[in-house]
């Protein structure tokens, strides 16, 4: 058996390839009855002989008899290995390069500020008063030009009233904004603007749920996890432009797009949701 020859324990193997150890000993055993759904028999067999060294085309071939065709599309031909959602998000790790950089910044434009302050208070401090002689008087002539008080309430009362200048309002983020653009068969499909971050939760609430969470590119960020009742999974898609979640027994999950809850046709089996994510400028 190729496990065993790479000594490996189902135990290990279930670590390696996020698959439960029941499914995998009933993929040794060839009993394909008790996997979740005919869809996730293909992704499962390859992914369990891509870790063991063996070619998955080549089982589907000399086995083709046995093996379950999926009612829906193959999954994609490409499969990566099962990203943890513990994984950083190099958003996340470009921010923490740069934070130094940014509190040196902030340092110099204060320290800068506050000697800006210092002249314009004390700079004139020390400035020589000009002399005055107190025995000296000081003539003051009246100027024609100056109106008189009579004059100066006339000018008052005939001129234009002063008008307050209007404050420019200021600018208010909008807030993110998640909008059906379009449903076809069991699919779908979302756009989401206004919005910094693109973190999607799915979340099995009243029975057990299996989901596949792929890009438009195919790479795949979850392959076949099942999700217990109560049981949640998170992931950071920020980088992407846009990810289609594959969900089976759908009307046991919830999906929340930044912590905001997305309704979709809890009425089928397997339910593909869409999800474009137009970034902020």
């Amino acid at each position: 058996m190729a496990r065993e020859e790479k000594s490996l324990t189902l135990d290990e193997l279930q670590n390696i390839t996020r698959i439960q150890k029941r499914y995998l000993s009933a993929i040794e055993e060839g009993n394909y009855d008790i996997l979740p759904g005919k869809f996730y028999t293909r992704a499962f067999i390859k992914q369990f002989a891509e870790a063991v060294d063996l070619e998955p085309e080549e089982l589907f071939e000399d086995y083709k008899n046995e093996i379950p065709l999926a009612y829906e599309d193959d999954l994609p031909e490409q499969l990566s290995r099962v990203q943890t959602r513990n994984t950083i998000s190099r958003r996340s790790s470009k921010l923490i390069e740069v934070f130094p950089k940014i509190l040196i910044t902030v340092f110099v434009i204060a320290l800068v500020v506050l000697i800006w302050f210092l002249v314009v208070k004390y700079g004139n401090f020390g400035a020589r008063q000009p002399e005055t002689d107190p025995n000296k008087t000081v003539e003051i002539q009246e100027s024609e030009d100056i109106p008189s008080p009579d004059q100066q309430n006339s000018e008052d009362e005939g001129g234009e009233e002063n008008v307050d200048e209007e404050t420019p309002p200021e600018d208010v983020k909008p807030q993110q904004e998640i909008t059906v653009e379009g449903v076809s068969g069991g699919t779908t499909t979302y756009v989401l603007t206004n919005a910094e971050k693109f973190e999607v939760m799915v979340k099995a609430v009243s029975a057990n749920t299996w989901l596949v969470v792929t890009n438009n590119q195919e790479k795949v960020f979850q392959a076949g996890i099942e999700l217990e009742n109560g049981e949640t999974e998170t992931y950071d898609l920020s980088d992407e432009s846009e990810a289609k979640i594959r969900v089976g027994n759908s009307a046991a999950a919830e999906i929340y797009v930044n912590d905001e809850k997305i309704e979709f046709e809890s009425d089928k089996i397997v339910q593909d949701i869409i999800i474009k994510f137009e970034q902020a400028e």
